[in-house]
C-alpha cells in the first residue's frame, strides 16, 4: 500500500498503489513510527524521521522530519512539520518548512505556513494560509552595505 515508486525521487510522495488506487507512499524502512487504525494517542510528539498516523491524535506534533496522515486518522493538533501529506481529518495550525500537501479526501480546519502548499480536486480546507519562502540567509549589515555599493559586473561608473 505504501511502496516507492521507482521513478520518483521524492522521500514520501504520490503514487498508485496495487489496487490502482493513488496514495501516499513512503519506503518501509523509512518510516519509525506507526499509530494505527483504532489507536487513539493524547500528547505531544517528538521525532526525526517519518511517522504515518492511521488512527486519533490529540495534542502537539514536532519534527523536521516528514508526517503521514492517512485517510481513517483524526487530528485536533498543533503541526510543526518538515513536510506533512494529508489524507486525513487535521483541526488544528500546520506549519511546515518544506511544503504541506492535502489529497484528497482530506479535510483540513486551520491555518498553514509553508513554502509549498499543494491540494487535490476535492479537498476540504477553511482556514488561512501563510506561504513564506523557504529560510533565507540574511546578510550582515555591513555585508549589505558593501554589496550595494559595489559596482556591477560589466557596469562603468560615469562621473562627472
Amino acid at each position: 500500500m505504501w511502496k516507492k515508486d521507482k521513478a520518483d525521487s521524492d522521500d514520501a510522495d504520490q503514487t498508485t498503489d496495487e489496487n490502482g488506487q493513488d496514495g501516499m507512499v513512503a519506503q518501509a524502512e523509512d518510516v519509525i513510527a506507526f499509530v494505527g487504525k483504532g489507536v487513539e494517542f493524547k500528547g505531544t510528539i517528538t521525532y526525526n524521521g517519518t511517522v504515518r498516523i492511521d488512527g486519533i491524535l490529540d495534542g502537539e506534533i514536532h519534527t523536521d522530519g516528514t508526517l503521514l496522515i492517512g485517510e481513517e486518522a483524526v487530528l485536533t493538533a498543533k503541526v510543526s512539520a518538515g513536510t506533512v501529506i494529508s489524507k486525513g481529518k487535521i483541526t488544528g495550525d500546520i506549519s511546515a518548512k518544506e511544503k504541506v500537501r492535502l489529497l484528497s479526501p482530506a479535510i483540513l480546519n486551520g491555518s498553514v505556513k509553508a513554502p509549498t502548499l499543494s491540494m487535490e480536486e476535492g479537498v476540504l480546507f477553511n482556514g488561512s494560509i501563510e506561504m513564506a519562502r523557504a529560510e533565507v540567509r540574511e546578510l550582515s549589515r555591513e555585508a549589505a552595505i558593501r554589496a550595494a555599493a559595489a559596482p556591477a559586473p560589466g557596469v562603468k561608473r560615469v562621473t562627472g
